[in-house]
């Protein structure tokens, strides 16, 4: 059972006293963030922060960054190594879509302890027919609402597969249900730019920048689906999985060509987290385990 904490107090067991006209509960009106803790920190907690501190101005829902951020560092102080799930709503409100004109927002975090199942796992992508829409705000960030993913993610696992590839309204291969994509051809790392309808990931960014050490060129561009099957490695990202290589699409083996280098940028990632986290066991020896297959 998760550890919970509600306006920054630890709960005791999972219940508390919640307002149920919470526009978080009634209409999916808020954010999240995820984030890894390792040996009582929170990985990159200050990318995390900004990211959801800026979604929550984007939308205008109050959020105490400070308040959150003693929270989330209590968090995993009390885990030590495990998952961790702020969500803020914009709090309770009378019935109707507009926001009220003084919204009282609401924080809660979930703290997961123990590794986290998927880091480093390969996966197995199936395609699916619903889209991803550039053109919606909320396709940039990380909104409550995430319904058209837990549809994909269903249909992807009943059909053996671990992730969703979604396309955006042009057809374009933009990202996964819980994760940013990458294809490596050569020495280029190419994922897709936000415009296409794509989060701004936490790691999506650590790993570009990791890119110039390791002789690699990291360019954000369109994607389509045949670049994946063109490509020497595919792999995705996010903050629980860090870099997980994707195996197929569609049942279809991909390229293991770039496998090499897609090792030496999954150590360099283990060894960030090392240098600002201390040594953690899976982070440092999960890539050296790599199937070339899910």
């Amino acid at each position: 059972m998760p550890m919970l904490w509600l306006e920054g107090r630890r709960l005791d067991g999972d219940c508390a006293v919640f307002d149920l006209r919470d526009r978080g509960l009634m209409l999916g009106d808020g954010l999240f963030d995820t984030s890894l803790a390792v040996n009582g920190r929170v990985v990159f907690a200050d990318a995390h922060m900004d990211r959801l501190a800026g979604s929550c101005a984007v939308f205008g829902i109050p959020f105490d960054r400070w308040a959150a951020a003693r929270t989330l560092t209590e968090a995993a102080a009390e885990i030590g190594t495990g998952a961790l799930r702020i969500t803020v709503t914009r709090g309770a409100a009378p019935r109707g879509l507009l926001p009220p004109a003084d919204p009282a927002p609401r924080t809660i975090v979930a703290a997961h302890a123990g590794r986290p199942g998927a880091v480093w796992r390969p996966v197995r992508l199936a395609s699916t027919g619903i889209r991803r829409n550039e053109t919606s705000p909320t396709s940039r960030h990380k909104c409550l609402s995430y319904l058209d993913a837990i549809v994909a993610l269903d249909a992807a696992a009943a059909g053996g597969a671990d992730e969703v590839l979604f396309r955006n309204t042009a057809g374009r291969a933009v990202c996964c249900a819980t994760g940013n994509l990458f294809v490596l051809t050569g020495k280029v790392l190419r994922t897709p730019p936000i415009a296409d309808g794509v989060l701004p990931g936490v790691l999506r960014r650590i790993v570009m920048e990791l890119c110039p050490d390791l002789g690699l060129t990291a360019r954000e561009e369109s994607l389509t689906p045949s670049d994946l099957s063109a490509a020497d490695a595919v792999f995705m990202t996010n903050s629980l999985r860090l870099i997980a290589p994707v195996v197929s699409v569609d049942g279809v083996s991909l390229s293991a060509d770039g496998f090499q280098t897609l090792q030496g940028l999954a150590r360099a990632l283990a060894a960030l987290v090392e240098d600002r986290h201390g040594s953690c066991r899976w982070i440092a020896e999960g890539p050296a385990a790599w199937p070339i297959s899910a």
